[in-house]
């Protein structure tokens, strides 16, 4: 998918919620609100000049648990490739919270239109012109990137209206 049929997709998967927790009774408004129209620009490529590609890493200021949370859900529900930060894999060493992290949030990225909305994490990442890689290491990037992104992407809408639906159920506007 094109990364603005995604943007379509999270803009009406947003309303749908909002309507969700409404019509569930679980919202309370003022009589003067209105409902919310999430408005977004389209995201932008991970190129940003002709010859410049960014990565996505671990905000080496984040809290622990903050790093925790966010690196459990890349792995996790968010479908990051981890297999190259688990024991005796080429990203494994050095064995950090920030290394780790800053690995899937990479993947993640890459996988997911790399904008700024795929390198968020609650706060804990920030984008980088400087390539991550080391050693053995090798971050994706866009270009390594966009030959699996395919394959990532099947399933990754359910996943995501999965969440969206227990955030509604569980979360007032």
């Amino acid at each position: 998918m094109k990364s603005k049929e995604w943007i379509i997709i999270y803009e009406l998967l947003m309303v749908e919620c909002y309507l969700v927790v409404a019509m569930g009774g679980r919202l309370q408004q003022k009589a003067e609100s209105t409902i919310p129209t999430p408005t977004f620009s389209p995201p932008e490529a991970n190129r940003t000049g002709i010859e410049s590609t960014t990565w996505c890493v671990a905000h080496p200021g984040a809290s622990q648990f903050d790093l925790e949370n966010a690196l459990d859900w890349a792995c996790g529900v968010g479908g990051a490739d981890c297999s190259s930060v688990q024991p005796g894999a080429a990203c494994y060493q050095p064995d950090t919270l920030l290394s780790h992290a800053s690995y899937a949030f990479n993947s993640y990225y890459q996988h997911n239109g790399n904008s700024d909305v795929a390198c968020n994490f609650g706060g804990t990442a920030t984008i980088t012109s400087r390539d991550p890689s080391y050693g053995s290491c090798k971050y994706l990037s866009s270009e390594s990137a966009s030959e699996s992104s395919t394959l990532f992407q099947i399933g990754f809408l359910t996943k995501i209206l999965e969440i969206l639906i227990l955030l509604c159920l569980n979360t007032r506007l």
